[in-house]
């Protein structure tokens, strides 16, 4: 058997063991989802430096029990709160789940088992050891999506362990909505106010799986470069072209306030 230092971008087959070397922290994030992870590691940067400690790790480099056995060792042994998610309940990652629960049982070290997606998992409540609405909760914000949900279940999650109280519930991510770098999701008055009389105007659709994964530079971007043309940019996020409330919204933005050209980002 070898045992291998995990590589920034590679993925484990599983044939080898991976050392993550991953100092402890004092909250622990398990996710399969990348976006999810860096979504996270922004909230986190977002919030200074009075915070817990924050330690993320992708789940695809934990598939070798050797390498589970060394992350529960290193990391997850010393941490003050470990939240998972999981895509696929507990068989997606049998062997994780049972070592990071009796780890965190072991060592009174509160624990939550989230369903990777929108659905519901009875099972991994049932391995989970914070109470039931601080889990739906930690689960709804991921669910929604966004750096905004991301801070809050980042504040409520030090909230768990004793580090402050000022939290807000998770706040629903809409089918389609209108975007401002810097204020997030915002109406056309928000945005209006940030035009210029007299410029051109492009709307610029894009989809709404960069809000919720908080990967918008690009977006950024784009939106810097047509204000430096003396262009106003309309940011319009879509869940798809193809979903009828988000088609709806496009439409009624589009006829409240009319673009001289149309940037799509979207496929179809």
């Amino acid at each position: 058997m070898h045992l291998l230092a995990a590589r920034p971008g590679a993925v484990s087959d599983g044939t080898e063991a991976v050392d993550l070397a991953q100092s402890p922290g004092d909250i622990v994030v398990l996710s399969a989802a990348d976006t999810e992870l860096a979504c996270l590691a922004t909230a986190q940067a977002s919030l200074g430096d009075d915070v817990p400690t924050l330690r993320l790790a992708s789940l695809l480099h934990l598939d070798h029990p050797m390498s589970v056995d060394l992350y529960v060792e290193q990391t997850v042994a010393a941490a003050r709160l470990v939240v998972v998610r999981l895509l696929g309940g507990r068989a997606y990652w049998p062997y994780g789940v049972e070592q990071v629960a009796a780890t965190c049982r072991e060592r009174d070290i509160p624990v939550a088992f989230l369903p990777g997606d929108d659905q519901p998992d009875p099972e991994l409540n049932g391995w989970s050891t914070v109470s039931a609405d601080a889990g739906h909760r930690l689960w709804q914000y991921m669910v929604h999506g966004g750096v905004d949900n991301a801070v809050q279940f980042l504040r409520h999650a030090a909230a768990l362990i004793g580090r402050g109280n000022g939290w807000r519930e998770p706040s629903p991510l809409l089918r389609a909505g209108l975007y401002c770098p810097d204020k997030g999701m915002v109406d056309l008055e928000t945005l209006r106010a940030t035009w210029t009389a007299g410029w051109p105007r492009a709307a610029i659709v894009f989809y709404r799986a960069l809000v919720q994964a908080g990967n918008l530079a690009a977006v950024d971007a784009l939106i810097r470069s047509l204000t430096m043309r003396r262009i106003d940019p309309l940011p319009v996020f879509v869940a798809s072209l193809k979903d009828p409330v988000a088609a709806a919204t496009l439409c009624r933005v589009l006829a409240e306030a009319p673009a001289d050209v149309v940037l799509n980002a979207t496929g179809f």
